[in-house]
């Protein structure tokens, strides 16, 4: 099975966007909690995944699972284990071992502490590194023991006076950029 173009994810996902926030503007607006948020999203991503040939991909909140029923975990910046969930992700439900996770997103509003959404930054750039330990290769047999590999992270954080988003994209364990989107 070829690889998933990332160019092909960014886009689904930027359609996703668009679609919620045209759609969920009065939810955003009235403080909707963030949970309920990313349900809404998650609806959108997974159409736009499906829409975008992107098939056996799940659009899941706060799914805290991994191989074997067991939690999944990250290692922090000290190299402890921490339990993850992640508010948002595009994955394949372990299904395909040799791409599995596509997209982890998270979603803050602007008026969070910047302990939290820095806290969100740390999870995103830990989700999109390729690997903790520079050991799994990836090889389409064998998931990762903490999780990792997530070809595209996004840090939304929600301006609800001024009617924005600004999207904080990760890649490869590092910020790449921000852009900005009304609703």
């Amino acid at each position: 099975m070829p690889r998933i173009r990332t160019k092909i994810l960014k886009s689904a996902f930027s359609k996703a966007l668009e679609k919620f926030l045209l759609s969920e503007s009065r939810n955003i607006e009235s403080g909707t909690s963030e949970r309920n948020l990313c349900a809404r999203l998650a609806m959108h991503m997974e159409a736009e995944a499906t829409s975008s040939n992107i098939t056996g991909y799940y659009a899941d909140v706060e799914y805290n699972r991994k191989q074997e029923g067991r939690v999944k975990t990250i290692l922090d910046e000290n190299m402890e284990e921490v339990a993850i969930t992640c508010d948002l992700i595009l994955h394949s439900r372990g299904e395909s071992v040799l791409e599995d996770n596509l997209i982890a997103i998270e979603m803050k509003r602007s008026t969070h502490s910047t302990e939290a959404t820095d806290s969100d930054r740390r999870r995103l750039r830990a989700m999109t590194k390729s690997s903790f330990d520079d050991v799994w290769s990836a090889d389409g047999i064998a998931h990762p023991e903490h999780v990792c590999g997530y070809r595209i992270g996004y840090l939304l954080v929600l301006n609800i006076p001024q009617r924005t988003v600004a999207v904080e994209e990760y890649a490869g364990g590092e910020f790449v950029g921000i852009s900005s989107m009304s609703f």
